[in-house]
């Protein structure tokens, strides 16, 4: 069992939802992103999403884009990320991470290397928005038969025959995506996302996560009443972008942590 899934057997036990906070690794610099990623847990984050900086972010709107950009004009790279995560490890052997990116920097390092090293730093899991399920063997069973969840995206153009090919080596949870588009590009509907979360849960146990479209405590808590979690990132990363101190962003996150909390 991972910290992902004790997180969320410990979650469904308590009858609460799960709040999943997405930052950018190395944004603005990497003392200040460890100070927010180390901060995350006591604003009552259950899951951390760690991004892994990247040049060509297909999936990811602007404001995650220029985080990005951020973090590798601070000579942010996969390894400092990796070592990130050791540092968040000296204080916190419980809060679950994935690592959320794209495959070109992982096959850089070398899959055998990067997944030795990522458990070793203490990563609990992998989100990698371009690798989809015809390339499994690429990365997602190595990395199960690693020890990683594996974590998979489903969205709303993920028909019924799609589905089930989506979901067969998929492990932690399920990300649905709400929104049709990238990351910030618009907001999410309650009543548009339940539907879809059951028609996931009618293919599989795990918990259904719903992330892109989330910007608000409002709006966290009404799409975790329709599903097992929310997952906000834009508009985290967006206060970084604006110079915001540490202590700040984490106040806003707190307020979102309270928000889905009380669905």
């Amino acid at each position: 069992m991972t910290r992902i899934d004790a997180r969320f057997a410990a979650l469904r036990a308590e009858g609460r939802k799960a709040f999943v906070a997405y930052v950018m690794a190395g944004d603005p610099d990497y003392d200040a992103s460890l100070e927010i990623l180390k901060g995350l847990p006591g604003a009552g984050v259950d899951v951390i999403e760690l991004g892994l900086p990247f040049t060509d972010p297909m999936a990811d709107g602007p404001v995650i884009q220029l985080a990005g950009q951020r973090a590798l004009a601070a000579g942010q790279t996969l390894k400092k990320t990796l070592a990130l995560v050791r540092a968040f490890r000296e204080d916190d052997d419980e809060a679950p991470i994935v690592l959320m990116g794209y495959f070109n920097p992982i096959m850089n390092h070398g899959v055998d290397a990067f997944l030795h090293d990522a458990k070793a730093s203490g990563v609990d899991g992998l989100i990698i928005v371009d690798l989809p399920p015809e390339e499994d063997d690429e990365l997602c069973i190595p990395a199960q038969e690693a020890g990683l969840n594996f974590i998979r995206l489903a969205t709303p153009t993920t028909d019924e025959r799609r589905l089930p090919k989506v979901m067969q080596n998929t492990s932690g949870f399920v990300y649905y995506v709400s929104i049709t588009g990238i990351t910030g590009a618009a907001d999410a509907v309650a009543g548009e996302v339940g539907p879809e979360v059951d028609r996931i849960r009618a293919s599989t146990e795990l918990p259904v996560v719903v992330g892109f479209g989330i910007k608000t405590p409002e709006a966290g808590r009404e799409i975790a009443r329709v599903a097992d979690g929310a997952v906000v990132g834009s508009a985290i990363v967006d206060l970084v972008g604006q110079g915001r101190p540490p202590a700040e962003v984490l106040e806003f996150v707190r307020d979102l942590a309270d928000g889905a909390h009380s669905a």
